[in-house]
């Protein structure tokens, strides 16, 4: 997991200076700025949103008396797609988005709720109930 985060954090910056770089230098630096801000301000509404829309579903499901496993996922891609979209550039945009759109983020919901139960049948990680 170390090893992921590292690249994340090394790579990806790396890649979105080149990329924006690139696109600065075929549609202009303005272009650039100006589709910067504008994914920020459609992701932080889409965040707004869908995070509500998460907690909706969480507090359903509570009142109906289950675990609402499913919109905590939700709420973690969520979470997660916002801060990425904070981040200036293309990469972390496209990443953020998928994790915003909600018909994106049924797969990748899918791929975390499977890579905990491993970590749990594996001992990696260990939840303690009182």
């Amino acid at each position: 997991m170390f090893r992921w985060i590292l690249l994340f954090v090394l790579v990806v910056p790396a890649l979105e200076i080149g990329i924006l770089v690139w696109a600065g230098g075929i549609i202009g630096p303005w272009w650039v700025v100006f589709l910067i801000i504008l994914t920020g301000v459609i992701g932080a509404w889409l965040a707004k949103h869908q995070g509500i829309e998460a907690i909706t579903k969480a507090r359903h499901s509570l009142a109906t008396g289950q675990l609402p496993h499913d919109a905590i996922f939700d709420g973690i891609c969520v979470l997660i797609g916002g801060v990425v979209l904070l981040t200036p550039g293309f990469i972390t945009d496209a990443i953020g988005f998928l994790l915003l759109i909600p018909m994106t983020r049924e797969p990748i919901k899918r791929w975390m709720q499977l890579l905990l139960r491993r970590m749990l049948d594996n001992g990696t990680i260990t939840i303690f109930r009182r």
